[in-house]
């Protein structure tokens, strides 16, 4: 296969327009509005699903944190659609840019700051001098204490990013050598194509994961802000 590894990763367009912004709305037709008085099993396991991560994502969180449960639970959604949908064979998975992930999670981490600031202020203040610090050492926890606090939003996107694209390159790859096998010994590309079928369900846990860590973690600078 000739096809460059990195093509799969490259923004789409049609007639030189980038149409990013629609795939981005794709998986709005994941979670239909429910229009009957009953469910079916689809949607039900859905809002069943949706019930749990609600009750144990927002348990730890007082009334100013829990307005942020609609926030929170679209986010996840979004995110965990966006990475099964890019398992699909010739779609595209926004969550591999970078640029998309900083999107989500700058202006997500500011919100939570900025309300610690605006409702703690001096135990927003507090975490960037720990209690008992040596007079010497007050100047460097302090920009230590920046520094890591103004890294999380990159962390939380370096992280989405670097495991939705270490798993797609892995099934390119071992899908590769499985069509060069095939012409050359059956019997090597048999238990590769298995390697490749137990990859691909890791990859379908890994994008509901992912999509989990990311919300907790907002979660969890929220809760450490109100």
């Amino acid at each position: 296969m000739n096809e460059n590894l990195f093509t799969s990763f490259t923004a789409p367009t049609i007639m030189g327009i980038p149409i990013t912004l629609i795939i981005i709305m794709f998986p709005i037709i994941m979670f239909p509005t429910p229009k009957r008085l009953i469910n079916n099993r689809i949607e039900a396991i859905q809002q069943w699903l949706l019930q749990q991560t609600t009750k144990q994502m927002m348990s730890i969180h007082n009334y100013k944190g829990q307005t942020w449960t609609l926030m929170l639970m679209s986010l996840i959604m979004f995110i965990a659609s966006t990475n099964l949908l890019g398992l699909l064979p010739y779609s595209f998975t926004a969550t591999t840019q970078l640029s998309m992930n900083l999107g989500m999670a700058i202006p997500l981490w500011a919100a939570t700051v900025i309300t610690g600031f605006r409702h703690k202020t001096k135990i927003s203040l507090a975490h960037f001098l720990p209690q008992g610090t040596p007079t010497p050492l007050i100047p460097m926890l302090v920009i230590i204490e920046t520094i890591s606090l103004l890294i999380q939003p990159m962390a939380l996107a370096v992280r989405l990013t670097a495991n939705i694209t270490a798993g797609h390159l892995l099934m390119h790859l071992i899908g590769s050598a499985i069509f060069a096998l095939m012409s050359i010994n059956l019997t090597v590309a048999t238990p590769t194509f298995i390697i490749l079928v137990l990859l691909t369900i890791l990859e379908f846990a890994v994008a509901l994961i992912q999509a989990y860590v990311f919300t907790l973690l907002v979660s969890l600078y929220l809760h450490d802000n109100t």
